[in-house]
Parts: structure tokens; C-alpha cells; sequence
């Protein structure tokens, strides 16, 4: 049975510099490097950390969770509404080198959280515009489909090293 990951994407002030940084403190090689563009999937417990350049470095950009399949992400997205959850749904959108089934939702804080299965690589950032200031994969990507009005980017910093 294939499993649901959690995603966490981070802005970084100097890829090179971070990835380097994250191979050492994860004791993995990255699954995906681009110019722009960072992926490292860890398998115990299961994440996937996007590092992506722009933004404020040190700050969650979107966090998220993959699932094996389409089918998983139409029954969330089904569930999300029922709950009368405002969505921003993507079929089949190019963004951070894949093409994906997703939608997003924000959380009490108006934080991202991206809900999606992906489809197969893609050579391409992403397809359509992005607004610069929205990085990869942000919430603000292709705001077509969307059933909430445009929100502002919410920037989340740690204050303290402890939970």
C-alpha cells in the first residue's frame, strides 16, 4: 500500500550553499537539482523537502502532502469541500519541475498547505505565469480554477529553536 508523504517547502537564501548544507544534515544526495529548484525526499519518516531560492530564506513557503494517486487527491479535495474549506484546485498543472493533479487550502493562519499526487517529472519550472514573488509552487500559482479570492503570501518564521 503506497503512502501519503508530508511536504515541506523552504525559501533559501543560496541553493548551492543549502543543498550542500541539507546533504550533510540528512545524509542523503537530493532526488532533484535544478538552477532554481532543490527536492530531497527522505524516506523514514516520509517528507519531501523542496529548497527554493527567493522569498525570505529560512522561511516555510507552503507545506503539503503527496499522495500515491489522483484518485486520493479527488477524494480529499471532495472531503475539503464538504467541509466548506475554500480550495484552489490545479488538475494537471507544470510547477517546481513536475506536472501534478493538486489543489491548495490555507490553513486558520493563511498558511499554504498543497494537496496533490504527482503525475511525472517535468524539464520545465512550470508552466503558465507565476508571480515572481510567489516562488515555487506557491499558493498563488495559476489562480485559475480557484474557489477563494487571491490571498496575501503569509511568511512563517521560527521565534525559538524548541516546540
Amino acid at each position: 500500500m503506497a503512502q501519503n508523504t508530508f511536504h515541506v517547502a523552504l525559501s533559501v537564501k543560496d541553493l548551492p550553499v543549502a543543498i550542500e548544507h541539507y546533504k550533510k544534515i540528512l545524509g542523503i544526495e537530493p532526488a532533484k537539482v535544478r538552477p532554481d529548484y532543490a527536492k530531497f525526499e527522505i524516506a523514514d519518516p516520509p517528507v519531501i523537502l523542496s529548497l527554493n531560492p527567493g522569498s525570505e530564506p529560512g522561511t516555510v513557503m507552503h507545506l503539503g502532502i503527496r499522495y500515491p494517486n489522483t484518485g486520493e487527491v479527488v477524494t480529499e479535495l471532495a472531503r475539503s469541500k464538504a467541509q466548506n474549506l475554500s480550495v484552489r484546485e490545479q488538475p494537471g498543472t507544470t510547477c517546481c519541475y513536475a506536472k501534478a493533479d493538486k489543489f491548495w487550502v490555507t490553513d486558520a493562519d493563511g498558511l499554504g498547505w498543497e494537496m496533490y499526487t504527482l503525475l511525472e517529472d517535468a524539464e520545465v519550472h512550470s508552466i503558465g505565469e507565476i508571480p515572481a514573488e510567489a516562488g515555487c509552487c506557491s499558493s498563488t500559482c495559476s489562480p485559475a480554477n480557484s474557489t477563494q479570492p487571491e490571498q496575501e503570501l503569509v511568511q512563517i518564521q521560527a521565534k525559538r529553536s524548541c516546540c
